[in-house]
């Protein structure tokens, strides 16, 4: 008990330090965006960078923002809008599937729960906590490599998967900073907590980092 709430207070100091620069870097999924918006932007976002994402998702949602709308589309037409994202095609095909999953079985309205979110193929569970902190507002925390990768770092977690990692958080991260600490470790992640020699001579939060597993820095 006395390990958690000493975890519970480094987390808090780690999330306020890196909050100060919240604003520096745009992100590929904006808090308080649509439900739809979020998950689309999460699926074109994976193995791609924010500044592309962000234009793609631009591209697209001018044309098409809606379940209805994407369905009206053709696969070859949704490719066109969103490259040049990684794996663009297969992007196409499976955000169309996902339309048509929502626009059918769910009346055009994205689940708010996770169950039936992670029923509906290719829907993961760090896609679906997106979806549902960013466009719902739950307090729930998404952990995809910069999140894993970080909160082990820091000494946070001992966690070999991203579920194991959004179990421990969920234990030590109060509610009020569980969408943002997704947020703030992606951001965190990209631009100085590489995975290969991290910046840490220029990191806000090194005096709080264990360097678990980092052999060489910068």
């Amino acid at each position: 008990m006395k390990v958690k709430k000493e975890l519970r207070k480094k987390v808090i100091k780690i999330i306020k330090e890196l909050a100060k620069d919240k604003d520096k870097h745009k992100i590929a999924v904006q808090p308080k965006a649509e439900p739809f918006k979020a998950l689309v932007s999460c699926i074109l976002s994976l193995r791609t960078k924010d500044e592309v994402t962000i234009e793609a998702s631009k591209r697209l949602f001018k044309i098409a923002s809606t379940p209805n709308d994407i369905m009206k589309l053709s696969i070859k037409r949704i490719e066109e809008l969103i490259y040049p994202v990684g794996f663009y095609k297969r992007k196409a095909r499976t955000i169309k599937n996902i339309a048509k999953i929502i626009h059918q079985k769910y009346n055009d309205k994205v689940p708010n729960n996770i169950n039936e979110l992670i029923k509906i193929k290719g829907i993961g569970r760090k896609t679906a906590n997106i979806v549902l902190s960013y466009a719902y507002g739950k307090a729930v925390i998404a952990v995809d490599t910069h999140v894993h990768r970080i909160s082990n770092r820091l000494g946070l977690v001992k966690t070999k998967t991203p579920e194991q990692t959004e179990q421990a958080l969920m234990e030590i991260v109060p509610k009020k900073y569980r969408v943002l600490i997704n947020e703030l470790f992606v951001k965190h992640g990209k631009s100085i907590c590489r995975p290969i020699s991290p910046k840490c001579s220029i990191c806000p939060i090194s005096k709080y980092c264990k360097k678990v597993n980092v052999k060489k820095h910068r």
